[in-house]
């Protein structure tokens, strides 16, 4: 056998090993995917885009307190939206906003 017909079979043959197999059809291509589906997967999905469509409601620009998603500005009034019982007393926790609860 020549020395050139050598050489092609090698290349040859390195070329048919180099190409490895194809990624599987249900593995993700990109990162982005992967995460998408992880968060499919644990049900954190919302497709609201870059906050996952969670906003505040009122004057987000004045929001000191807040009573699940509504904002106020001050304290009375989102004691007032919390609606607590007689025998419940209004709860304000952390800050910036602070969240505001019955205890």
């Amino acid at each position: 056998m020549s020395l050139r017909a050598i050489r092609i079979a090698l290349i040859a043959s390195l070329i048919a090993g180099c190409g490895g197999s194809p990624p599987r059809n249900d593995e993700p291509t990109t990162a982005k995917e992967k995460q998408r589906r992880e968060a499919a997967a644990e049900r954190d999905t919302d497709s609201g885009g870059k906050w996952g469509g969670w906003r505040y409601q009122g004057d987000r620009n004045e929001c000191f307190y807040v009573v699940g998603r509504r904002c106020f500005k001050n304290e009375n009034a989102a004691c007032q939206a919390a609606h607590c019982k007689s025998p419940k007393k209004c709860d304000i926790v952390g800050g910036g906003p602070a969240t505001v609860g019955c205890k």
